[in-house]
């Protein structure tokens, strides 16, 4: 017989043992099998960059791939920093979101508010869906805002806890997302659904602080 399957993690915020009992609970009741479960720890994570495939669509600009392997509209790019995109990139002034941290000397976290900057400025433009550029002191950035994402999954200490779960194609793929698992934000989640449980208990749950839209 046919059935859906999914690959399901904890995000390393949410990683407490109430947590998985309440993800194994949600599961249960809606008739969704758990063929495998474990964890990965940042080391991990980091070295095959896992987290950088899982969200490959934001992740391929910002740290897989280098801007000479991208496709820059170069019309948007002029129209937006007055530069012709090739003359940015032959002269080194285009980076990827991680080649940005070393080349200016900070820390994702520093990354992010320079980014934060740029966006307020107006200094900024977007290509596509997970696809942007910012100016960043002399320098052409791309996807900066992932590196702090990226951070709290290759933290030390930190991990993730995931499912291989499988179910009857009765329950719609649709309704997974966002009845079982619930929409990314958290507080337009249905109550029953993991990301809306999560929010309404997650100080009896042991998080630190309450989930949004990143961290849900």
């Amino acid at each position: 017989m046919a059935s859906n399957s999914a690959f399901v993690f904890i995000k390393p915020h949410a990683v407490t043992d109430k947590v998985k009992d309440l993800v194994k609970e949600v599961f249960e009741k809606n008739d969704i099998s758990i063929k495998k479960e474990g964890s990965l720890e940042a080391e991990e994570i980091d070295k095959y960059k896992k987290i950088d495939k899982h969200y490959y669509a934001i992740a391929s600009k910002a740290t897989i791939l280098t801007p000479d392997k991208l496709a820059v509209p170069k019309d948007k790019f002029k129209d937006k920093f007055g530069l012709e995109w090739d003359d940015v990139l032959k002269d080194g002034k285009a980076l990827n979101a991680m080649d940005a941290c070393e080349k200016l000397g900070v820390d994702a976290a520093k990354l992010d508010e320079m980014w934060a900057g740029c966006k307020k400025a107006g200094e900024l433009v977007k290509f596509g869906g997970g696809f942007y550029c910012g100016k960043l002191q002399d320098y052409y950035v791309f996807n900066g805002f992932f590196m702090s994402m990226r951070s709290k999954f290759v933290a030390p200490g930190a991990s993730i806890h995931y499912y291989v779960v499988e179910w009857d194609p009765k329950l719609a793929w649709a309704d997974f997302r966002a009845k079982v698992l619930g929409p990314t934000d958290p507080s337009t989640a249905p109550a029953d659904s993991l990301r809306g449980a999560i929010l309404k208990k997650w100080k009896e749950l042991g998080l630190s602080s309450e989930p949004n839209t990143g961290d849900n």
